[in-house]
């Protein structure tokens, strides 16, 4: 495994890459997974904390089955604290439900997004993470706006 652990730049550009791996046309659960450690923490912003990677691969499963539709994450600003290992970056979220990139999705929640949103919606979140001395996310926290109706066209 490469040590990224040695200079600044590493810690964004495995944050660019775990961003990257969930984004489409090709999303990899298997790849995102490979960025954190066994005991990892995950907190999302709508349920209680997750620790281990089996816990986190079992709330990230949806997604990575198209259950929202297709998912892109834009990252707009990214902070990183390399001395104390850690980085936070400001995101939307854009899901686009229309057309073969519904097929997942649940009948009802695509005709509510369709008809209110176009099939294409956003949230805003920001993410903070913690890394190990080897680079990889020991702890993810998500503080999100996704409550609808705060849900906007994408």
């Amino acid at each position: 495994m490469k040590d990224i652990s040695a200079t600044p730049t590493d810690l964004s550009q495995t944050i660019d890459d775990f961003v990257a791996a969930f984004n489409e046309p090709s999303p990899d659960l298997d790849k995102v997974m490979s960025f954190f450690t066994d005991d990892a923490v995950y907190l999302p912003g709508h349920l209680p904390e997750r620790r281990g990677i089996a816990a986190i691969r079992k709330e990230f499963e949806p997604h990575f089955a198209g259950r929202y539709g297709a998912m892109h994450f834009a990252v707009y600003d990214k902070i990183i604290d390399e001395p104390n290992r850690r980085a936070t970056i400001r995101w939307a979220c854009r899901l686009d439900m229309s057309g073969e990139s519904g097929r997942h999705v649940p009948l009802p929640l695509r005709l509510f997004a369709r008809a209110r949103y176009g099939g294409r919606m956003q949230w805003h979140g920001v993410d903070v993470f913690h890394f190990d001395t080897a680079g990889r996310i020991s702890g993810k926290f998500t503080y999100a706006m996704f409550r609808l109706p705060l849900w906007e066209r994408g």
